[in-house]
């Protein structure tokens, strides 16, 4: 049996007068997604526990099995995992955002990705910062975009920090690092960026190109190294993770998976869908199960970009869902999983708590509920399935999905 887990970050939405009351699930056209919805077992998943901030560090670890309760300690360190860093059991890794600050005596966040700044850009950034700041203690790391990791040694990790995708418009001061004794040199890091990044090279190039520039580092995300049980030992199979994203891949290193690296994928809405999903095929042929992560939707959502995402889910579904439905049947017998990680509405421009549909479709005929129309938020609630805690889902997933058919017919 091929396991695969395609996940469009961030689709699933709230109506919008803008789609005549429609959600972008229900607006887009989606006949891949329709097709597993109807033919095999539709419901909603609950990623997000209680007390929990809706990231998708939280929600991608519960859909791989890992209760955020039991094992999440942190953004930054899956991150550090994905990037081969060895943390050692005292250091604190804080996720590192290139971001653009704007005003004078009152920052607002402009833009948390500085305007989607290219990898190559920020290394620049990355290096000349570590060059400046970095000490036994501080150490800063270059990632993918706009995403990098700062690490403290015998760090402070009990201070209040905020997302910045979480606080785009806002003034700043209320949600610099705070609670702790470690939150002024934080912010003292985070100030002096500013002045190396008001007059960089890289920020001069850009703003004669009308780009935004990299004003600022923004640290958040902190946690120290988690401990996980194998999710390729646990199910005895060999497995790979497929993302743009450090988060996603780092998540997928503390799980055992291989990373699985596709020219051009980018993390944005100009990610190299297809090669992601004729990867991934090519992988299951070698593998028992592989995870597709496409970021584009929740770009899109923070952004409140409605044409933007109906597009990224419209191209998850014809250029990865599809890719993977016209082949996989060559493999061999396979389960498929569909899903979203959490909402990203574009009226809230961040992430929410809410359930999210998933839907899975099997190879064999007596796995399949054949209990949905399309796949949407309102088609999922309406048939009364729902995973909650998420984490559970893999396990009936993998191991026992005919009798987690068998019990929702009944």
């Amino acid at each position: 049996m091929k396991y695969i887990i395609l996940l469009g970050d961030g689709m699933a939405d709230y109506p919008l007068a803008e789609l005549k009351g429609k959600t972008p699930l229900e607006y887009a056209h989606i006949p891949n997604m329709d097709i597993i919805a109807s033919q095999g077992t539709l419901g909603m998943i609950d990623t997000i526990p209680a007390g929990f901030s809706p990231g998708s560090d939280v929600a991608i670890m519960t859909v791989l099995g890992y209760d955020p309760q039991k094992y999440y300690t942190g953004r930054g360190p899956l991150e550090a995992a994905s990037m081969g860093l060895q943390l050692r059991n005292n250091d604190v890794a804080f996720r590192c955002n290139l971001v653009t600050l704007a005003g004078n005596e009152q920052y607002i966040m402009e833009d948390f990705t500085a305007d989607h700044i290219t990898t190559q850009e920020a290394r620049t950034i990355i290096h000349d910062i570590n060059k400046e700041l970095g000490t036994d203690d501080f150490q800063f790391y270059p990632g993918v975009g706009y995403r990098h990791l700062l690490v403290w040694k015998d760090g402070k990790y009990l201070l209040e920090t905020t997302p910045p995708h979480d606080i785009t418009g806002k003034v700043i001061s209320d949600y610099l690092p705070r609670g702790g004794d470690g939150a002024n040199q934080l912010k003292n890091l985070m100030k002096r960026s500013q002045v190396i990044l008001k007059d960089h090279p890289v920020n001069r190039l850009r703003l004669t190109e009308g780009k935004k520039p990299a004003s600022s580092i923004w640290l958040w995300g902190q946690g120290r190294a988690p401990r996980f049980e194998k999710l390729t030992v646990k199910y005895n199979l060999r497995g790979g993770m497929i993302s743009a994203v450090d988060l996603l891949n780092g998540i997928g290193v503390c799980a055992g998976l291989k990373v699985i690296n596709v020219e051009g994928a980018t993390g944005y809405i100009d990610t190299n869908y297809s090669g992601k999903a004729r990867r991934a095929l090519d992988a299951l042929r070698e593998m028992d199960f592989v995870f597709v992560h496409v970021e584009a939707p929740d770009e899109m959502g923070h952004e409140g970009n409605i044409e933007g995402k109906i597009r990224a889910i419209e191209d998850f579904d014809k250029k990865v869902v599809g890719t993977i439905l016209e082949d996989i049947n060559k493999i061999g017998p396979f389960r498929l999983l569909i899903l979203s990680d959490h909402p990203t509405p574009i009226s809230l421009r961040t992430h929410a708590s809410d359930p999210s549909p998933f839907a899975v479709l099997s190879s064999d005929e007596k796995e399949n509920l054949k209990n949905g129309s399309v796949f949407s938020e309102s088609s999922a609630k309406s048939n009364g399935i729902m995973v909650s805690p998420g984490h559970l889902l893999i396990d009936d997933f993998i191991k026992n999905w005919r009798r987690f058919v068998k019990e929702k017919s009944c």
